[in-house]
């Protein structure tokens, strides 16, 4: 049996949707619909919409709204939304006859995606400033340990010599393109779809340039469809997060393998470190451990909001407006706190050089070299040195023998025995090809782990660093331009 039909709101709809979402938009879009609404209505006046006395009514009761407080913009039963508890009340404020205009040639479409765009900025450029801030930590870090030599790891076996700052710069170059993501999160979200009004535009001629110039978007949205349809602003943010929370989370692996005992590479701060309840030995670095969570968390956020923006239809929904907002703005909140705390954890990092140089040749790191050089002066065809090394890596760990152990004429007798071969070479070439700071100083290649090819790639970063942080500045002082412009064309019409 069918129930009967319930007057609008139905309880758990009001509780469920419309109570919580009216909370959300007052904590990321009452802002920026004032803002939307000054321009509008500078606008409409601009473009002989409505009269000056309309727009000066309708930008003095804005006014009086944003004196009264957003603390006066509660939760009212049957009205639906932030949207319209403010016309409410600037109806009441200015009156009918000039209140209700402020919606001419305009939808909730058009009006809330700009509010998720405008929303969106100061958190964008805010991950974006404290991921330079990472970067400009780790660089400082890098320069600090160019000739701090440790094993580079493969498969998580140690593999090679290499630096600190040589494994930073590979760090460094992955946070570089992720800033780049987030730039283009940026450009791509900072577009007007003002003037799409519902779905087709308006008949009214706006200036949908104004708008966009007001409110400091770089363009408009051409297509008034893909204004109240697009949500590849919202992915963009999501993909740039998710390619960051990979990259540090790898970072975060090797941090936690490193401050193990086992390891003992590297030393957390004492202020990041917490202490056992029962085994008073205990000082565990859990603050990466809370990143890596936090950066599990910003992971799933940024993948919700990719998962919510698939297969839902090309137009307006609310799976990308409302439901949107806590994933959206979460994952942005994480990622903020994510990379200030990784920042603070990096600039009291302490390194353990000199076990690490120990480490460097442990486990026979060195021993390409020695293969290079049975090449070079002994005149071995790659491949048979590959095996001679193999055959000397072997006997040393059968013999029990350390790198430091070994001498050329442990490796002629190990040569004449696997392949009968008569292989000359000399002392000093045999140490220095197991010598780990001989092994890091020939690779100086670009973006080999000599330390002045290190360098030379910390100095290519520093530059692209200072790059994004004049876009950043440049950023900030157009949307404060954009701001004083709007402030000064208000001031304008209310005098």
């Amino acid at each position: 049996m069918a129930r009967e039909s319930t007057s609008f709101p139905h309880p758990l709809y009001e509780e469920y949707v419309l109570k919580p979402f009216f909370e959300d938009a007052k904590s990321y879009y009452y802002r920026p619909m004032l803002a939307a609404n000054r321009a509008h209505a500078v606008m409409l006046y601009r473009c002989g919409i409505i009269t000056r006395a309309n727009a000066a009514a309708l930008l003095k009761a804005l006014a009086q709204v944003d004196a009264e407080g957003i603390e006066q913009l509660t939760y009212r039963s049957g009205v639906e939304d932030l949207f319209f508890a403010v016309e409410n009340r600037l109806i009441a404020i200015a009156g009918a006859e000039y209140g209700g205009n402020l919606q001419l040639a305009r939808s909730r479409n058009d009006l809330g995606y700009a509010l998720t765009r405008l929303a969106l900025r100061p958190p964008l450029l805010e991950a974006a400033d404290d991921l330079i801030n990472l970067r400009e930590s780790l660089l400082a870090f890098a320069r600090a340990h160019l000739e701090t030599l440790m094993p580079g790891y493969t498969h998580t076996q140690p593999a090679q010599p290499t630096t600190m700052a040589h494994y930073i710069a590979g760090i460094l170059a992955g946070l570089q393109r992720d800033s780049a993501r987030l730039r283009f999160a940026y450009a791509t979200n900072n577009q007007s779809p003002l003037g799409a009004a519902a779905l087709t535009g308006t008949a009214f001629p706006i200036d949908r340039k104004l708008s966009a110039r007001l409110l400091g978007f770089d363009e408009i949205q051409l297509s008034t469809y893909d204004s109240i349809g697009a949500s590849d602003n919202m992915t963009d943010v999501a993909g740039a997060l998710c390619t960051l929370g990979v990259n540090l989370s790898r970072l975060t692996k090797d941090l936690l393998f490193w401050a193990t005992q086992e390891s003992g590479a590297i030393r957390i701060d004492e202020a990041f470190l917490q202490i056992s309840s029962i085994m008073p030995q205990k000082r565990n670095p859990v603050v990466l451990e809370h990143l890596r969570a936090r950066i599990s968390r910003m992971l799933a956020q940024a993948g919700g909001i990719t998962l919510q923006c698939h297969n839902i239809p090309f137009g307006d929904t609310q799976d990308i407006e409302d439901e949107i907002i806590p994933l959206l703005f979460g994952s942005l909140e994480t990622a903020v706190e994510i990379l200030r705390l990784y920042g603070a954890v990096v600039d009291t990092l302490g390194v353990n050089v000199d076990h690490l140089r120990r480490r460097a040749i442990a486990g026979f790191t060195t021993v390409t070299e020695l293969a290079d050089s049975l090449v070079r002066e002994a005149g071995l065809p790659f491949r048979g040195a590959h095996h001679l090394v193999s055959a000397l890596v072997r006997h040393a760990q059968a013999q029990g023998l350390a790198p430091a152990d070994l001498t050329a004429d442990i490796l002629r007798d190990v040569a004449s025995k696997v392949s009968g071969l008569n292989v000359e070479l000399s002392d000093d070439a045999f140490a220095r090809a197991l010598d780990p700071r001989a092994f890091v100083n020939a690779r100086v290649l670009p973006g080999g782990a000599a330390p002045s090819a290190t360098a030379a790639v910390l100095d290519a970063q520093a530059l692209v660093i200072g790059d994004d942080r004049a876009w950043l500045d440049s950023t900030q002082a157009a949307l404060a331009a954009a701001e004083q412009s709007l402030t000064d064309e208000v001031e304008r019409l209310t005098r």
